[in-house]
């Protein structure tokens, strides 16, 4: 039951939330088993591209087996593979990339995806080639895709992959056991904390894009801000978006949806380093930072840098359009940044409480996401739904079947043919074009021709809502004064009518289609 009113929405929405999925991988993969969000993440990141000096070598056909080099991993470097398990015992492979040069006690790193599905390493294998090339040995694995879905989701359980994945580079030869971090972005800023806060065998914790908020709140946030960028305001991008959001959470729909960062942080006891791009369109990049820092300060742990680079977008790459598209390239000096930080915290020498770059600003704020009131419910929806389909689409269909049995007769007011034709029209065209919204939401938000910052669509469905409300009333007056004249059948019928006309105002009024 809690399940009908999201389950269309949700399957459109995850596909572009809290973080977007990639395919399930392949069977013979055995390695790699999607807020509000909204997204989700509906993470919520899209997966970044392979470079081209990368692409142009395509993956063999053959995934590499243990101990052989991988495909991608360009000269001056070298690359092992390994297996290993995550959560549960699931066998999971990676590649271990580092310089060529052999040199004894490397520090390592274990590299965490964002959102997705069965996500490939190669969707990391920039990060681990610049990284390697600075001088650290990095993991990068397949993702799961066994419990894991649009769906559904565990962080604790991707947090059990992530350990499994430090145990395995802290096996190798060259690596220095007590010199192993982890990195993680988007989805994996949430992840890999957790890891760190479950283990002392990591040594420190590299965030990049990553979340202070729920996931649902970030979700959001994000389809929000898309609205608002292309001039978008008022009842839609205020209320009937993150009202979408919050039903789906409320269904069952959106996975890990109110999970709080906020414990985890506080009790990491490494050294941390955030990076955010101050284009970031999908992490609040003003207000993600300061909870990281405030987090870890009540912790009692002042060893974090945190780090803003113009001109760059959720995965920390360049952006030629503010945000909209990753190119190829890491920011510049990132991957310097993560090389020297990475020497001077293994060292011996963690920074204390730093700051760097160009403040982000973001052009609106997030919103609380809290769950819903039993009155807003999907349960409550749904109900409501369920309502709506019986009496707006049972009006006519009643009157058809009299009409073929030759009981035709006058209806008890024609307002009642409005509420049912209309009501029926803003019910289904209102939930489309917002699961449209949504779908077009974040980084492209197309929402159609706009009228005073208003969707001229969502105008028109506007106008419809307050004729249904105004015939409602009118279709309950008309029935008070003619009651003891109209036929039982026709007394039942316009009754259903009048009565879901009169739920769906304030049904309306909650979804925004009565508000300005």
């Amino acid at each position: 039951m809690r399940r009908l009113l999201p389950a269309a929405a949700a399957a459109v929405l995850c596909a572009l939330t809290a973080a977007p999925a990639q395919a399930a991988a392949p069977p013979a993969r055995a390695a790699t088993p999607a807020s509000p969000a909204r997204a989700a993440h509906a993470s919520p990141a899209r997966p970044a591209h392979v470079p081209p000096v990368l692409a142009a070598q395509a993956p063999s056909a053959r995934r590499p087996a243990e101990g052989d080099p991988h495909p991608l991993v360009p000269a001056g470097l070298t690359s092992r593979e390994v297996a290993f398990r995550g959560s549960g015992a699931l066998p999971m492979r990676g590649t271990v990339v580092l310089p060529a040069a052999p040199a004894p006690g490397r520090p390592g790193m274990v590299l965490v995806h964002g959102a997705g599905t069965g996500t490939p390493r190669e969707k990391l294998m920039t990060e681990a080639v610049e990284f390697a090339r600075r001088g650290i040995a990095v993991l990068v694995y397949d993702k799961r895709s066994a419990g894991y879905s649009l769906f559904r989701r565990s962080y604790a359980q991707l947090a059990g992959d992530a350990l499994g994945a430090v145990a395995a580079l802290r096996a190798q030869p060259g690596v220095n056991p007590a010199k192993v971090g982890i990195w993680g972005l988007s989805e994996g800023g949430w992840v890999a904390p957790m890891a760190a806060a479950r283990s002392a065998d990591i040594a420190f914790v590299v965030v990049v894009g990553a979340n202070g908020l729920p996931p649902l709140r970030q979700q959001a946030w994000a389809v929000a801000a898309g609205l608002r960028r292309v001039g978008v305001s008022g009842s839609l991008v205020d209320r009937a978006e993150p009202a979408l959001y919050r039903a789906i959470a409320d269904g069952g729909l959106f996975p890990e949806p109110h999970h709080d960062p906020v414990p985890t942080l506080a009790a990491l006891r490494q050294p941390l380093l955030g990076i955010w791009g101050n284009a970031d369109l999908l992490t609040p990049p003003e207000e993600s930072p300061p909870i990281f820092a405030r987090a870890l300060e009540r912790g009692g742990n002042r060893h974090y840098a945190l780090h803003f680079f113009p001109d760059a977008e959720h995965a920390a790459h360049v952006t030629p359009d503010g945000g909209v598209t990753r190119a190829p390239e890491l920011a510049p000096g990132y991957a310097d940044l993560v090389g020297s930080w990475v020497r001077d915290v293994v060292a011996g020498r963690p920074p204390v409480a730093r700051v760097e770059g160009p403040a982000p600003v973001q052009a609106s704020h997030t919103r609380p996401t809290p769950p819903s009131a039993w009155w807003e419910s999907a349960p409550m929806q749904v109900a409501a739904l369920a309502l709506f389909a019986a009496a707006f689409a049972g009006y006519p269909l009643a009157a058809a079947a009299r009409r073929l049995r030759g009981r035709a007769g006058a209806p008890a007011t024609r307002a009642a043919r409005l509420v049912s034709a209309g009501g029926l029209t803003v019910v289904t065209a209102g939930f489309g074009y917002l699961m449209y919204v949504v779908m077009t939401g974040g980084k492209l938000a197309a929402p159609g021709p706009l009228l005073a910052g208003r969707p001229v669509i969502w105008l028109a469905l506007q106008a419809l809502a307050v004729a249904v409300g105004v015939a409602a009333v009118l279709t309950v007056l008309a029935l008070r004064r003619r009651r003891a004249a109209l036929p039982r059948g026709e007394r039942v019928r316009a009754g259903l009518v009048a009565v879901a006309g009169l739920v769906f105002i304030p049904w309306a009024a909650y979804w925004g289609l009565l508000l300005p």
